[in-house]
């Protein structure tokens, strides 16, 4: 779902053998999409978002930053939330001062969308899952224009489900849309 303009858009891909998985599909905005699933005993809610990037109004930030608050902390506990996606900020530097129950890795340096994120994963008890295991560059940077290298897409869970994930990395020799490299969670 985009905006007309074509600057926005998100969107999720489902492996065809977990198709009929599937329960629900929610979009909430050209910048919000999230879907519902079950997996073995686990309902397992699947948000990807594209925050407001630079040069964005403020306002605009916090409200997106508040509607996906709120549509988050609205999944029962007993659910497992995957929230991911380009979030544009980089807030790896910051993050033991403000999350000190996490070892954390990370590229680049903290920026103020970065200190959004931070709140956002810290408020809903939150671990940013690409910062939990030590890469190298190349498996790091999810944004690359020329010779600007950043980590802008991010891939979170609760904490309670921090065991459940094995690893998250770029799959730098492929790219999902223009200048983002391919972030995943196994």
């Amino acid at each position: 779902m985009g905006s007309k303009a074509k600057t926005d858009g998100v969107g999720i891909f489902v492996v065809e053998k977990w198709v009929d998985s599937v329960v629900s599909v929610e979009r909430h905005s050209e910048r919000v999409l999230f879907l519902k699933m079950v997996l073995g005993d686990c309902l397992l809610n699947v948000f990807t978002v594209y925050a407001p990037q630079s040069g964005k109004p403020v306002e605009e930030k916090e409200s997106f930053w508040d509607d996906i608050f709120r549509l988050v902390s609205c999944i029962p506990q007993n659910e497992m939330v995957v929230f991911a996606g380009d979030m544009n900020g980089m807030p790896e530097v910051v993050m033991l001062a403000m999350m000190g129950h996490m070892v954390v890795f990370g590229y680049g340096s903290k920026n103020t969308d970065g200190s959004r994120i931070l709140e956002f994963a810290d408020g809903l008890n939150l671990v940013i899952c690409n910062t939990l295991f030590t890469k190298q560059e190349a498996k790091f940077v999810t944004y690359v224009a020329g010779p600007v290298k950043s980590t802008v897409d991010y891939i979170t869970v609760r904490q309670e489900d921090k065991a459940k994930v094995r690893n998250v990395k770029v799959i730098s020799s492929e790219e999902c849309v223009p200048k983002h490299k391919l972030l995943v969670k196994s």
